[in-house]
């Protein structure tokens, strides 16, 4: 394993001589296979013949089917009419990515680049256009540095994984990401990553000290190379837009020794409703060291259809300051000391990941998840939503069925960071994040239509509740619903319909940037930056 300061020295002096390579991309020949011809094109570019057939999969491979569904965690995107790549690539080292880049730029084919598979519109590995998957998985080094405080991660690794190794050095640090450790970092961390410390220290976006990615040209750039735009484009923005993000370097946060979690259900009858109601006026004001998040989901029983609602909260301290906390901040919810529980930090987020609190840390290193057919969409609330609307949106989840909701606090460290700190903007002035969740098990069409439908109603109804002007998303809870371009062309005017959602006002720069770094719009999909047209561009 490299250490965080040998690490981009030693790439320099393995890349200077592989970049004098890297020059020749080649054209698909109609009456050759894409596979015979990428490979051909691997190895023109330094890749040695003898590593090709552990990194390049075509759809005749044995392992292709496996190696594709891996990562694929929304079955709505892994059906027999789902198209697939003409090739997987699955890169062992850094050069295998810059030349998989050149490669499929010279092919003319889409490139499609994964790094866990967490994506809810399966815009990493699905195109209605012919197109190379570049999975990251392999690539899942973490380097600890505990007496600087930080640790290089591969894009390829997992939160799990990262949370793990960080344990394995100290349990007096963690890192503020995902809650699923499944999470793949490098999609997880340049969307913006929020876990349950975000109210103390902000998103992961927020504690990246450094990067490293390959341009459209193939080359492999550190923060100080690329420019601290770049820099500041994948921190929130999307890396898939601008590049392939391979590692980033990231500020460990000091934790303290015991931590406490709980989990408390409520219904009606336990004046859910009002309790609601007062987490709404303190939960993005109470103890920056508290996260408490809210699940909201119709019952299951056909002879009492209600609402339930489930805190779940994590509290950077012991079990009797959190009753301090709770009964001076947030009584309307009763909590009992004998609702929490302690534990250290790595045993807190074994907990978020539905495992017994007392469960070892090994389990965080395991890359499989349930996987279902499933839709998201997200909001933003920036003023409490009154009681009788709350009562009218529980109605309303009722009659559909299926649609819950998740609420998750802000305030605290990210009222604190300014919005253009990093392209993710939604900071002072929102209380608390929805996202819509809807899961089902039927590969039925009409079932899948129904359900989907459904989230879109809850999330029409729920419309004069929200942010407006624009109506705020998360870009990590991808919403195809909400704007996409033609087939990934990204016109600047289609672009804009989601990027305002997704970034505000810090879109302008993002297409700044794009246009900058990757004119001809190689790295796009369905929701990537566009560039500015030639005349708009200053």
């Amino acid at each position: 394993m490299l250490s965080p300061t040998m690490f981009p020295f030693l790439l320099l002096l393995v890349l200077f001589p592989f970049f004098t390579s890297i020059s020749q991309p080649f054209r698909v020949a109609a009456s050759d296979s894409i596979y015979d011809n990428f490979a051909s094109c691997l190895t023109k570019n330094g890749i040695p013949s003898g590593q090709i057939s552990n990194i390049l999969y075509s759809p005749t491979n044995t392992s292709f089917n496996s190696v594709l569904q891996a990562h694929v965690r929304n079955l709505r995107f892994n059906t027999s009419s789902t198209r697939k790549p003409s090739i997987i690539v699955a890169p062992l080292e850094i050069p295998h990515v810059q030349a998989a880049v050149l490669c499929t730029k010279g092919a003319g084919l889409e490139l499609k680049i994964r790094s866990g598979g967490h994506d809810y519109e399966g815009i990493s590995y699905v195109s209605d256009v012919p197109f190379i998957i570049l999975d990251m998985f392999n690539l899942s080094s973490i380097t600890v540095d505990i007496p600087s405080e930080s640790a290089w991660v591969q894009a390829g690794a997992t939160v799990g994984e990262l949370y793990y190794r960080i344990w394995e050095k100290s349990n007096a640090y963690g890192f503020p990401a995902g809650l699923c450790p499944t999470l793949g970092v490098g999609g997880h961390i340049s969307g913006g990553g929020y876990g349950a410390m975000l109210r103390r220290f902000g998103l992961s976006v927020d504690n990246v000290l450094d990067a490293q990615i390959v341009d459209v040209k193939g080359q492999v750039l550190d923060r100080k190379a690329m420019g601290e735009d770049l820099f500041w484009a994948i921190r929130g923005g999307g890396g898939a837009s601008f590049g392939v993000v391979l590692a980033y370097k990231l500020k460990l946060v000091q934790v303290p020794e015991i931590v406490t979690v709980f989990n408390v259900q409520r219904t009606e009858a336990e004046n859910a409703t009002d309790i609601l109601v007062q987490w709404q006026n303190v939960a993005d004001k109470i103890d920056n060291g508290l996260f408490i998040r809210v699940l909201v989901q119709p019952s299951t029983s056909e002879s009492q259809k209600i609402i339930r609602l489930t805190f779940i909260a994590l509290y950077l301290g012991d079990s009797d300051s959190l009753m301090s906390v709770m009964n001076a901040g947030f009584p309307a919810l009763g909590l009992q000391k004998s609702d929490c529980k302690e534990g250290s930090w790595i045993q807190s987020m074994l907990f978020w990941s539905n495992f017994d609190i007392g469960a070892k840390p090994e389990l965080l290193l395991n890359r499989t998840s349930d996987v279902n057919f499933l839709k998201r969409k997200s909001d933003y609330v920036q003023t409490p939503i009154p009681k009788d609307a709350l009562t009218s949106i529980f109605n309303k989840m009722v009659q559909l069925g299926k649609p819950g909701l998740v609420f998750n606090p802000y305030g605290g460290r990210m009222s604190e960071i300014p919005a253009n700190e990093t392209p993710f903007p939604h900071r002072a002035g929102i209380i608390y994040k929805i996202q819509y969740s809807v899961n089902w098990d039927d590969a039925s069409p009409n079932i899948t239509n129904q359900y989907l439908e459904q989230a879109r109603e809850l999330y029409s109804f729920t419309t004069p509740y929200v942010s407006s002007n624009p109506r705020q998303a998360f870009l990590n809870y991808r919403d195809l619903d909400i704007g996409t371009t033609d087939n990934g062309k990204n016109s600047y005017s289609e672009g804009e319909v989601y990027g305002r959602k997704y970034f505000k006002d810090n879109f302008d720069r993002l297409v700044k940037v794009k246009t900058v770094v990757d004119p001809e719009n190689f790295f796009k999909n369905e929701q990537s930056i566009p560039t500015l047209p030639a005349r708009s561009f200053r």
